[in-house]
C-alpha cells in the first residue's frame, strides 16, 4: 500500500515565480525522498521602487512515506535465496 504525506513551503528567487518553484522542488528533493507533485498554492511579490524584488510561492509538496517493514522483509527474503 502507498501512502503520502503532504507539507507545505514557500519559495523565493528575484527571477521569476517558476525559478521559486523550481529551486524549492530542488532544495526540497535534498531533504525529501520519493517526491510525487506539487500544488502551487499562491503566487506573490515584494515590490521595492516599484518593480518586483522578490517572487515568492507556497507549494504543496506530496512525497511517498517510506515502507521500512517491507524493506525489511524484503532484505530477509533476500538473505535466505
Amino acid at each position: 500500500m502507498k501512502s503520502e504525506k503532504h507539507i507545505k513551503i514557500t519559495g523565493y528567487s528575484n527571477l521569476s515565480w517558476k525559478d521559486a518553484i523550481v529551486k524549492s522542488i530542488e532544495e526540497a528533493s535534498k531533504t525529501l525522498n520519493h517526491l510525487t507533485g506539487i500544488t502551487v498554492l499562491e503566487q506573490r511579490a515584494n515590490i521595492q521602487a516599484g518593480k518586483i524584488s522578490e517572487y515568492l510561492v507556497d507549494l504543496d509538496i506530496s512525497f511517498q512515506i517510506d515502507n521500512v517493514p517491507n524493506l525489511i522483509q524484503n532484505n530477509d527474503e533476500q538473505d535466505s535465496l
